[in-house]
């Protein structure tokens, strides 16, 4: 016992580590379940009695040794790591990160959205592939209109008579809405539709529309020009003036075009608004009287109003952004320009 707490004791006094991980390992070879001070303590129960004194003695002196040479390392490492200069700078400012922004039209449909939210409109979605009665058919479409073309509609599937498609029109949804739920409605149809249209600055094969719909009792022309007012004011400005023009569409009547004063020349004319002092943003009208009955909505009782615009053109005109592919190439320098534009 002697010889092994002397040998023991010999070790420590020459003992130097580098590392706060070989002082662990001096910890658990020393003083660890296993370790040698430990199996000294278990062996001291076997010496003789008049040995017992003198041997607790030395191990108590060896066990303390032991802790203040591991102590001292630790301290002794511990000074020469605060000591050690980091390769970088700290007190150098970061790197600027590159923040992302919305896409321009994706902050254009939440505008549109929110202006008539506030007007009380709620939001319905539906499927992207549609079938011709909610496309066509049931919008009061007759069977020898020209969208029905190949030219127009990318179709899906066509050897049934009730064909599958690629939807032409959010309008889709507002024919779903109204056979789900009696009026009143009051409904919004955001969302993405294909046209089967050569690629352009002004036409794209793929866009996106946010279309509305409101039917109730007693709802009036008057009540559709007063929300596309107000709609145009939030948008473009509280100068904004409207225009509407007669036009056709199988699913309204009376139909109109709806322009507002050009926001670039200020109505003086401009090669944006082809000298004319207006641009065009939307169609709208009355909803006929067949489209409510081909939902089941009673058209002797109840009227209403659509209206229906692409939110490209929207972006466009607020923007005074040109061409309208520059939305689907994912340029970052086109969408870094939409980063201080915060919704």
């Amino acid at each position: 016992m002697r010889e092994k707490i002397e040998k023991i004791m010999n070790e420590l006094e020459g003992l130097q580590v580098k590392t706060t991980g070989e002082i662990e390992e001096l910890r658990v070879r020393l003083l660890g379940k296993k370790g040698s001070i430990t199996r000294l303590f278990e062996e001291f129960k076997d010496i003789r009695p008049e040995e017992k004194r003198e041997m607790g003695q030395m191990m108590n002196i060896l066990k303390n040794k032991a802790l203040e040479k591991i102590n001292s390392q630790k301290e002794i490492i511990g000074s020469t790591v605060e000591k050690i200069v980091p390769k970088e700078d700290l007190t150098m400012p970061a790197e600027l990160l590159n923040t992302g922004s919305r896409h321009p039209i994706s902050i254009t449909r939440y505008q549109i959205l929110d202006i008539f939210r506030r007007m009380g409109f709620a939001v319905a979605d539906g499927p992207e592939v549609e079938d011709d009665w909610h496309v066509f058919t049931a919008l009061n479409f007759p069977p020898e209109h020209p969208a029905r073309d190949m030219q127009d509609t990318f179709f899906i599937k066509t050897d049934t008579p009730n064909s599958i498609l690629l939807r032409t029109h959010t309008s889709s949804v507002q024919v779903r809405t109204m056979e789900a739920q009696k009026p009143p409605i009051r409904v919004l149809c955001p969302g993405r539709v294909f046209r089967n249209e050569a690629i352009s600055a002004r036409a794209h094969c793929i866009f996106h529309q946010v279309e509305g719909l409101y039917i109730d009792e007693n709802v009036s022309f008057a009540d559709l020009k007063q929300a596309i007012l107000i709609f145009a004011r939030e948008m473009f400005g509280a100068d904004t003036q409207i225009r509407l023009r007669p036009s056709y569409f199988p699913f309204t009547e009376p139909s109109a075009e709806v322009d507002v004063n050009c926001n670039i020349c200020g109505g003086k004319g401009c090669n944006i608004c082809k000298g004319t002092g207006w641009l065009e943003i939307m169609g709208a009208g009355m909803v006929d009287p067949n489209v409510l009955e081909a939902s089941g909505i009673d058209s002797t009782k109840y009227t209403g109003f659509a209206f229906g615009m692409g939110v490209e053109r929207i972006a466009m005109l607020k923007w005074q952004v040109k061409d309208l592919r520059l939305y689907f190439e994912n340029d970052v320098r086109f969408l870094q320009q939409f980063q201080t534009e915060f919704i």
